[in-house]
């Protein structure tokens, strides 16, 4: 994927520098009064040599030695703060570039984006660290440039024709240099593309690792990542030789002008035109001005790498969402969900009701029917005709920043992470407390979590929950949901990990939590597990893609041998 328009990294490093233009400015002032404070050292030196020391005045002498102790003093203080203000700018615009993209990805409206998770990891990471690394450049840039204009009018009033060689030589050098930032460009966006690709491989195959050893495909996988991080090797070993070159280059170039400069002056102090103190002061000036010289030069790769990197960001900012705005206001519940002859995938027709309060069971014949179920309550599917709604409000058409709160769906196949097992249980209700979760984690029989640890519900979960048995992870996701207090809760086989007395326990407070006593929950359970389908007050029977019975489990075991078919064991 590659973006669709090159002027918009600029537009991201434009509002980078609008957002972060105060201390910018700030810092590349401080950084311009350092600079101009190093040029003022090899100027205070010459002016010594001919005022104090040719002379012998020992008053003098300490006087203007005084003078350069004030300025070497002004030169730290300004470069400790201005370097600052920068770095602050730098790290702080970062964080936002980043939690601008992650708001983006994490939003309910979704992205549509070729992007893999691992890709967009990188982009998220990586590049906007590199986009904001120009703001702490820039005022360092700056201070350079007032450092060289500085010393150009030095030499001008020591002699006209040094300083025209520097007046005239640094813009010809740069100009050259400048020609290269194309080029630079491409092989970065060329090098963070492949970078991303072979992080989006990692992550897949990470995350694939238990699913390849059961079908022995972990070779094969292993072959697709070596092979995306040759690719990237290979973008980056081209890069670095490209910024080398051009490093070089730009050194090498910036030497011949300081030569130049000082042969000069070596020249003219024969002649007489310029004194003893004027010859230390050009000397100094030209081996000075080789390092803001240096810092101009390295510009055009800063710049390229900003902008390449702002470009990845732009596939992520100017990314469409696949899902319209809602504007239906849900209200607090409770809430009820509806299928109305809803057409997609697998279902054909399927039109199937969940009351306000309602604890209603669905099992199905064909796993794709409870998949496409989930996937177009969760939002990430669209029926082709026919409509979800929840209360009497299209999901479609209802707010997006209601509707999570209002109806979660937890599938069956989820993800814990890295951190204490409370903040796993209460990661989709931060206002829960500790007790809330602990006794969230009892209701669905994993008190031994908390039990048989000495940190309790404190203890830490390592990353996707690999620290935890295959039935433990089932366990604190169900409890996360159940801690969530959802309005409508989905939940797609959750008690396949677990063993059938533990499930019934868990069915049973499930239940008790949510509906006894109370009417203000639904909950829908698509699972084919006896204990939690007798524990709901309905249950409905999908084949085919249509609802081919309805009523109690008992019921429906006794009159439909399909149904027995599918859920007795």
């Amino acid at each position: 994927m590659t973006p669709r328009d090159t002027t918009t990294g600029w537009s991201i490093i434009r509002q980078s520098l609008l957002d972060r233009r105060g201390p910018l400015t700030a810092g590349s002032v401080l950084l311009c009064l350092h600079q101009m404070c190093e040029v003022a050292v090899p100027i205070l030196i010459g002016v010594i040599v001919d005022q104090a020391v040719d002379g012998g005045d020992l008053g003098a002498l300490a006087l203007w030695i005084g003078v350069l102790a004030g300025v070497f003093v002004a030169l730290t203080t300004c470069y400790r703060l201005g370097a600052r203000l920068g770095m602050n700018a730098a790290l702080r615009q970062a964080h936002r570039l980043r939690m601008d993209a992650v708001r983006r990805i994490l939003g309910p409206r979704r992205l549509r984006t070729d992007l893999r998770s691992g890709e967009l990891l990188a982009v998220t990471g990586t590049d906007a660290d590199e986009t904001a690394a120009l703001l702490r450049y820039l005022p360092q840039a700056l201070g350079a440039l007032a450092a060289l204009a500085v010393c150009a009018v030095a030499l001008l009033i020591i002699d006209v024709p040094l300083g025209l060689t520097v007046l005239f030589g640094v813009p010809l050098v740069l100009g050259l240099l400048q020609l290269s930032a194309p080029l630079l460009t491409r092989q970065t966006l060329d090098q963070q593309t492949r970078i991303a690709r072979a992080t989006g491989a990692a992550t897949d195959l990470i995350a694939g690792l238990r699913p390849l050893r059961g079908i022995g495909a972990e070779d094969a996988a292993a072959q697709r990542y070596s092979a995306a991080s040759r690719h990237a090797l290979t973008a980056m070993r081209r890069t670095s030789a490209g910024q080398g070159a051009f490093m070089g280059a730009a050194i090498g170039v910036s030497a011949i002008l300081a030569v130049a400069v000082a042969t000069g002056a070596g020249w003219f102090a024969l002649e007489g035109r310029i004194s003893i103190g004027e010859l230390i002061t050009v000397l100094g000036l030209a081996q000075f001005f080789l390092e803001p010289l240096a810092m101009l030069s390295l510009l055009p790769g800063k710049a390229a790498t900003a902008r390449a990197s702002a470009q990845r960001l732009a596939l992520i900012t100017d990314a469409e969402f696949a899902k319209p705005a809602g504007v239906s206001r849900l209200g607090p519940g409770p809430h009820g969900v509806e299928f109305r002859n809803v057409e997609y995938a697998s279902l054909h027709g399927l039109s199937m009701i969940a009351k306000p309060g309602d604890c209603l069971g669905v099992v199905v014949t064909d796993q794709i029917d409870g998949t496409s179920i989930i996937d177009l309550l969760a939002g990430s599917a669209t029926p082709h005709r026919g409509d979800v709604w929840v209360s009497d409000i299209p999901a479609a058409a209802a707010d997006l920043t209601e509707l999570p709160r209002a109806l979660l769906v937890q599938p069956h196949l989820t993800d814990l992470f890295s951190g204490s097992l409370l903040h796993n249980v209460t990661t989709g209700a931060p206002a829960a407390a500790a007790s809330d979760a602990a006794a969230a984690l009892r209701a669905v029989a994993a008190a031994d979590l908390i039990d048989s640890h000495p940190e309790g519900i404190d203890r830490m979960i390592s990353d996707r929950g690999q620290s935890l048995s295959g039935g433990q992870r089932q366990r604190v996701a169900l409890a996360r949901a159940l801690a969530s207090d959802s309005s409508v809760l989905v939940l797609h086989d959750p008690t396949t990990s677990i063993d059938s007395v533990t499930e019934r326990t868990v069915a049973a407070e499930l239940y008790r939590r949510r509906h006894e006593g109370r009417s203000d929950h639904t909950t829908i359970v698509i699972t084919s597990s006896p204990a939690l389908l007798a524990s709901a007050d309905r249950v409905i029977f999908v084949d085919g893609g249509r609802v081919r019975g309805e009523g109690t489990h008992a019921e429906l075991a006794s009159a439909d041998l399909r149904y027995r078919e599918a859920v007795l064991r």
